[in-house]
């Protein structure tokens, strides 16, 4: 287990160490390094020191690194899905899933490091060529969050490499063992010494200023909270930076009158359940067409209820502990507000008594003002509300300061494109409950953020575009 810093292709000792828990007993399962100022600059040096060379360094010598390691961390799945269990709190089956789906972007972002395209044609004008290529950005600072320790880092490495970007990666103090885990998989599949740096800064927020008012840090990718987002970009506007970030979201899931119940259902045990809510895709506010509330609230009432809560690496356990203490005491304080402001309880709602950060599935009917569907509930809490209308609905999902990603269920595809197409969302599910997929772009509108990740999209994060105009 990597537990030291990765400079310049090292693992070095640091500063001071942090504790990292695991949430299901509150041991401490590992002490992890600290990074000072001192060696955060290191961090950018080492980088800049390598950017110029790896730039040049050949699409496929990048390319088969990224593949290399995709096929290592298949290799290795079940050691990272435990690790990611241990220190993020997550059922096996979901940790399991976390590390397939993050290997995927090693293996998309391959494909396509050797297919960056450009463009030559004449001018309208006819005196000249217009050429127009694309190239690295430079020295990026990644920063990513706890609730998904691997995929988010693999989300941000893969198309920097593909790029030809060196990098720095700040990994949540909650789940840094993943991403050092995965940055020592990178270092055997032959990575270059300074092309990926990780840092962990003892004093996180001056720390990462410091990183980011240094004139070599080019570019910044971050996923995390609205609120942590805003500040960081007030930062990077200081160097100019350019800035592509994943922020909140607070996902509507509509079910029209005709929706298949049956399919609905599962659907949003999908997109609720999935890391146990604690996901920014996950639907935090659910509309139901109240012709067929009773039936749908029962039957989602009744999934939910099967879910075997406990220690995520217990065999049979779907529903894991919170991140920290900390989370979980957030979650059943918006649950018991929301009870005091008259929320009615189908299921859970009651924080358990003894160790761990656990929260049951609960399952709430609230009324339409009700101040938990303000908030992106990060766990297995699902607060439904009851509508007449398609208009209605639409308003009521609309209505929010967020725009990450939105659920739609009807049988009638015309009306659910209809009611996809008036969604403020940068992305929307049709009968589906999850969506997420290496090859598509990943983002938001609104408050939920700036730029793409994943797809075609996502390279593009890493690379700036240079137009030449020839003479002829």
């Amino acid at each position: 287990m990597r537990t030291q810093l990765y400079i310049d292709g090292q693992w070095v000792d640091g500063s001071g160490t942090l504790d990292v828990i695991d949430p299901s007993d509150g041991s401490v399962i590992a002490k992890v390094a600290t990074s000072s100022d001192e060696q955060n600059l290191a961090a950018v040096d080492a980088a800049d020191r390598a950017a110029a060379s790896w730039a040049k360094t050949a699409p496929r010598v990048r390319s088969e690194i990224l593949r290399k390691a995709f096929e290592m961390m298949i290799t290795e799945a079940d050691y990272l899905a435990e690790l990611i269990s241990k220190e993020n709190g997550k059922a096996l089956p979901d940790a399991k899933a976390e590390v397939n789906y993050a290997a995927e972007f090693f293996r998309w972002f391959a494909e396509e490091t050797v297919r960056i395209s450009g463009d030559f044609r004449m001018a309208p004008s006819g005196d000249k060529r217009i050429l127009v290529t694309h190239q690295p950005i430079g020295v990026s600072l990644l920063i990513t969050p706890w609730n998904f320790p691997a995929g988010m880092a693999t989300r941000k490495i893969g198309p920097a490499v593909a790029a030809g970007c060196t990098m720095i990666l700040k990994p949540a103090g909650e789940t840094p063992l993943t991403a050092l885990a995965i940055v020592d998989i990178l270092e055997r599949c032959g990575l270059p010494k300074g092309v990926l740096n990780v840092i962990l800064p003892a004093q996180t927020g001056p720390g990462i200023s410091k990183v980011l008012h240094d004139s070599r840090v080019k570019n910044l990718s971050f996923t995390g909270s609205t609120f942590v987002g805003k500040i960081l970009l007030k930062e990077a506007a200081d160097q100019v930076i350019r800035c592509s970030m994943e922020l909140g979201g607070n996902a509507p899931f509509v079910v029209l009158d005709d929706a298949n119940i049956e399919e609905a259902v599962k659907g949003l045990m999908m997109a609720k359940m999935r890391n146990g809510g604690a996901a920014c895709t996950a639907a935090n506010r659910i509309y139901v067409a109240r012709s067929i509330g009773d039936k749908f609230i029962a039957e989602f009432t009744k999934a939910m209820a099967s879910l075997k809560m406990g220690v995520g690496r217990e065999a049979g356990t779907q529903l894991g502990a919170s991140v920290s203490m900390k989370e979980r005491n957030k979650i059943a304080e918006l649950v018991d507000a929301a009870k005091a402001g008259g929320a009615k309880v189908h299921l859970g709602g009651t924080t358990p008594d003894g160790a761990g950060a656990f929260y049951p599935a609960t399952v709430l009917e609230v009324s339409k003002d009700d101040e938990i569907l303000a908030n992106e509930v990060f766990g297995p809490v699902a607060p439904v509300v009851l509508f007449d209308t398609d208009e209605e609905a639409l308003k009521m999902a609309n209505d929010t300061e967020y725009g990450l990603i939105s659920y739609v269920y009807s049988e009638d595809l015309k009306r659910a494109i209809r009611f996809a197409e008036g969604i403020e969302a940068g992305m929307v599910g049709i009968n589906r409950g999850l969506l997420s997929d290496p090859a598509a772009p990943f983002g938001g509108v609104k408050q939920s953020g700036l730029g793409r990740e994943g797809g075609f999209d996502g390279v593009h994060e890493f690379l700036q575009t240079k137009y030449i105009g020839v003479e002829i």
